[in-house]
């Protein structure tokens, strides 16, 4: 058994806009998946992500490593 699949199994994966210094829940879910990473990320849990991109992070360093990205 995976990370993904101890913490997140049966959840639903939530559709979110990515605002600035917000976000809104689009569609109902549990988690969001790290746009580098692939990781899950619980909705609760979210603090990084692109609003140009629309897309989630799972830390700080990854959003960097994302934002160094062409």
């Amino acid at each position: 058994m995976n990370r993904f699949e101890k913490n997140f199994s049966g959840r639903r994966e939530a559709r979110i806009k990515y605002l600035d210094g917000d976000f809104r829940v689009l569609s109902a879910g549990d988690f969001v998946r790290c746009a580098v990473t692939g990781d899950p990320i619980a909705v609760n849990d979210l603090k990084y992500w692109s609003v140009d991109r629309q897309e989630a992070y799972s830390t700080a360093e990854v959003s960097l490593e994302r934002y160094r990205q062409p």
